[in-house]
């Protein structure tokens, strides 16, 4: 049998990211073979997603990736079983890698995205990565739900890992510092839309209605312009709660008291679309033109 030098040992586990004892086992069992090695450490790891494969997935991590150049990006929501794995190192380089993967090759489903070849290293798939990686954390993980776009691309996950945003605009360039701030706008104050022509008319006509009650309540004998004003007022003010572009920016210590949607026109841009994600939730908000 070939001798398995501590060397070998280092270098497998620089390879896979696998702890030293497994690496040693594989290369003894493949008699030296660096390659055959590596084979037999992802077949176990496979094993090992079988096995954990049915465990529930209820945590789990925020990733994003934007190209500016190639003016792509994508949003993934994966899961995993705990807390302490969510903030692990290797997981959130997996959400960052699986980012990147839909950003890039933009599949159409879950399943379509887990037979594709891995980026990082064609022989792979993604499925692949996600299995080696429940090899090595030992925990369950898997893709909730993702989103591509193109275009103008501003994207911010929460330090935790458990929100993020992508936002799209339109416009000739764009500052990418900027759309980055107001992707950390959106992850911090959640707007429900993007711009006022985009409220359902039902919804627009249920927040008047009730504008109008509460002011004539509040200035009941009044006269009805006056009422009238300040029903104008409530809808107003529950549109700059709700509505993206109504909304004053965030980090008014960088930018003043500006709207968001009067801060991008500054800039000769103008909101199309944004996504906002939050681990566990059942719905994406997800907010276009």
């Amino acid at each position: 049998m070939a001798e398995i030098t501590a060397t070998a040992v280092k270098d497998l586990r620089d390879k896979t990211n696998l702890p030293m004892m497994d690496c040693k086992k594989a290369l003894v069992e493949a008699g030296g073979d660096m390659d055959k090695a590596i084979q037999i450490l992802r077949e176990r790891n496979k094993n090992v997603a079988v096995k954990r494969g049915e465990r529930e997935t209820a945590e789990g991590r925020i990733g994003t990736y934007v190209d500016h150049a190639a003016q792509v990006g994508a949003i993934v929501e994966v899961r995993c079983e705990s807390p302490m794995v969510a903030k692990a190192e290797d997981f959130i380089q997996l959400s960052q890698d699986l980012g990147k993967e839909i950003a890039l090759s933009n599949p159409k489903s879950v399943e379509e995205l887990l037979t594709r070849p891995f980026l990082g290293d064609a022989k792979r798939t993604v499925k692949d990565r996600i299995d080696e990686a429940i090899g090595l954390i030992r925990e369950n993980m898997r893709v909730a739900r993702f989103q591509q776009l193109t275009g103008l691309l501003g994207e911010y996950v929460h330090h935790d890992g458990s929100k993020g945003a992508l936002v799209l605009v339109s416009g000739s360039k764009a500052d990418a510092q900027l759309l980055r701030d107001v992707a950390t706008h959106i992850v911090a104050l959640n707007p429900q839309y993007l711009n006022p022509a985009a409220i359902p008319a039902d919804v627009a006509e249920r927040e008047k209605q009730l504008a109008k009650q509460q002011a004539a309540e509040q200035a009941a004998g009044k006269p009805p312009q006056v009422v009238e004003k300040i029903a104008e007022g409530r809808y107003r003010t529950w549109m700059e709660e709700t509505v993206l572009s109504q909304q004053l920016i965030a980090n008014q210590m960088k930018y003043g008291k500006k709207t968001v949607g009067d801060l991008l026109k500054a800039a000769g841009l103008e909101l199309k679309k944004f996504i906002r994600y939050q681990v566990g939730e059942v719905t994406t908000t997800e907010k276009s033109l």
